[in-house]
């Protein structure tokens, strides 16, 4: 069964300009570095900053949601409102906060009950898809189990336990926010082949990689499968 999300890939134009905002508002530390790449850490979850040099390529316009402490959300709305058009909503007892990187992705602050400071993982990731009925059915078989649907039916969310997915049709969605397309996400599992397995007839693809297996779903979206 897939377990915990071990990374998130953006696609970003300028890899300088994208790092240092990351650097600067999300206050995020560099894990290494290479020509095409930047790694940042979210809490326990890389964040991958990606110039378009291959495939996979990383998403773009991908809305994604990080965890923050629920002590620390009004210092972060303050520091970040002098800066950034924030938009806020309120999940029961919870708040998140949204705003736009360099490139258009939908960064959400999720106010939890996490340790921190500061960011402390990514609890959520977008995908655009074409069909919700049968991307919902490829990743029910890739073992997330769907927890809530859309009253209009333009979404679905699903959960592996430990972190969300939701699988948008093409819409704006809260803060004018848009499910990402290639996206490129890396997840643990116990057994990537038998993960793999699950759903290699419907996908475009399947590759074995050093830490495991790689598929790329009906949509084009990249799923790393890593043996925890």
């Amino acid at each position: 069964m897939v377990d915990t999300l071990q990374w998130l890939a953006l696609e970003v134009k300028y890899l300088d300009r994208a790092q240092s905002f990351y650097e600067a508002f999300l206050e995020l530390d560099v894990v290494r570095e290479t020509e095409s790449e930047t790694i940042l850490d979210t809490g326990g979850t890389e964040l991958i900053l990606r110039t378009p040099s291959g495939v996979p390529r990383g998403g773009l316009h991908t809305h994604y949601a990080c965890l923050i402490p629920r002590e620390e959300y009004d210092s972060w709305y303050s520091r970040l409102d002098d800066r950034f058009d924030l938009v806020e909503e309120t999940f029961g007892d919870s708040k998140s906060l949204y705003f736009y990187d360099t490139e258009g992705n939908c960064v959400e602050l999720g106010q939890s009950d996490v340790a921190g400071p500061g960011v402390d993982g990514i609890f959520e990731v977008v995908f655009e898809v074409e069909d919700l009925a049968s991307a919902a059915s490829f990743y029910e078989r890739l073992g997330f189990e769907t927890v809530d649907t859309g009253q209009d039916r333009k979404r679905v969310r699903m959960s592996s336990g430990s972190f969300d997915i939701e699988l948008w049709e093409p819409h704006l969605g809260l803060a004018d926010a848009r499910g990402g397309v290639h996206v490129d996400v890396g997840i643990g599992t116990t057994d990537p082949a038998a993960t793999a397995q699950r759903v290699s007839d419907d996908a475009l693809a399947t590759e074995a990689i050093d830490a495991g297996y790689r598929i790329r779903d009906p949509d084009g979206h990249y799923i790393s499968l890593l043996e925890l």
